[in-house]
């Protein structure tokens, strides 16, 4: 497997994972470059719209495809944003109206805990019947005054206490050993070997 398209086309995303994928010699091509539609994500987890996300751009392309769905899970929030953290403040999406909608609606709560989850599935091809499926995530808190200009989505406002920095404040190699994704990759990766 040397070809992954990947059932996204975020070009933070792209960027993180083809990063990963490198060391592998596997070339990652965002879905847009076969110009396949967005995958619809009705489903209120984030497996079901990932394994969906995968099948879509796999039956689409005829390639193995990678799809990864995350998002920002606010604990005082009840885990909002969640599967609708990219389009929180409606559509067309917008982190700069994300992230000031989150603010503005924790602002009330004097919990400000919150975490990153990402789910990595990969199937070989669009009926796989065994994905390689692997997660992970990554807590901090919500800080009310954006820092950082590294990352996307929430990352200016995603705090990490033990760092005194912001995700956005990370250079992307110290980013991608410490989050969700990275870590969801990763285990997907050493899964992968093993079946191989």
């Amino acid at each position: 497997m040397r070809e992954l398209v990947l059932a996204s086309g975020n070009a933070g995303k792209l960027r993180e994972l083809a990063e990963m994928l490198v060391p592998l010699g596997i070339v990652l091509h965002p879905q847009t470059s076969f110009a396949v539609s967005e995958a619809e994500e009705p489903f209120h987890t984030f497996i079901e719209n990932a394994l969906t996300k995968a099948r879509h751009a796999a039956r689409s392309t005829g390639l193995p495809a990678l799809a990864d769905d995350s998002g920002l899970c606010v604990n005082a929030l009840g885990g909002a944003p969640g599967v609708q953290s990219a389009r929180y403040a409606g559509e067309p999406r917008s982190d700069a109206r994300n992230n000031q909608q989150l603010v503005a609606t924790l602002a009330e709560f004097a919990d400000k805990s919150a975490y990153y989850y990402s789910i990595c599935v990969l199937v070989r091809h669009a009926d796989d019947p065994q994905p390689i499926i692997a997660d992970g995530s990554w807590h901090g808190q919500i800080c009310a005054d954006p820092r950082g200009s590294h990352g996307f989505g929430y990352d200016p406002h995603f705090w990490l206490p033990e760092l005194g920095k912001t995700a956005a404040e990370l250079l992307p190699a110290e980013k991608n050993t410490r989050s969700h994704r990275g870590l969801a990759m990763r285990a997907l990766l050493q899964k992968l070997m093993e079946v191989k």
